[in-house]
């Protein structure tokens, strides 16, 4: 399988795939109050068996072409990941998420890694809109959309209920041809 290079601090992303499971479930131990904060990701993964189960849903979607998990790697250990939650190829858009433990926070390792996603998207398999939906609270996440050169497409007032509260979401996109012509 592949390992791509995000730099010279030994980062790679790289699939994350149900016999990751263990190093899966510590990982997300580790991170889970910091990732909860905004989402629900990973929430229901208590043990091995239902990180294999969390792991192999995102390895039947990557089968049947319609979502996939990637893993971020530092210095040979897991510290988050990126995610197509939505790959529709018949339709040509997709939604690329993240997550991260605090550890690995504010080295621009989700930033690197989406940009390889979306090259991918875009270039290999002809997506024309990449989506990236983030909680009006999560400023990090937000200011990765902005990185990627994203566009606020508008926010879904109080659309996601979480812990009690109604969370705002903010659509941020860019199109192909947007994509494209930042990177001359």
């Amino acid at each position: 399988m592949y390992a791509i290079s995000l730099g010279d601090d030994a980062a790679e992303l790289r699939p994350l795939e149900p016999w990751h499971a263990a190093e899966f479930l510590a990982h997300l131990d580790r991170g889970r109050e910091f990732v909860g904060r905004h989402i629900a990701f990973g929430a229901n993964v208590a043990d091995v068996a239902s990180a294999r189960g969390l792991l192999q849903a995102y390895a039947d979607k990557r089968a049947a072409d319609s979502g996939s998990l990637h893993g971020l790697w530092l210095d040979g250990r897991l510290v988050g990941g990126l995610l197509f939650r939505i790959f529709e190829a018949d339709s040509g858009n997709c939604e690329v998420g993240c997550w991260l433990e605090p550890a690995a926070a504010g080295r621009g390792l989700v930033t690197r890694g989406a940009r390889v996603l979306i090259d991918w998207a875009v270039d290999t398999r002809g997506m024309h809109r990449v989506e990236w939906v983030a909680s009006s609270a999560n400023t990090p996440s937000i200011r990765v959309a902005q990185r990627l050169g994203m566009t606020r497409d508008g926010v879904l007032r109080e659309s996601y209920p979480y812990r009690g509260t109604r969370h705002d979401m903010e659509i941020w996109s860019v199109l192909a041809p947007e994509w494209r012509a930042a990177r001359i």
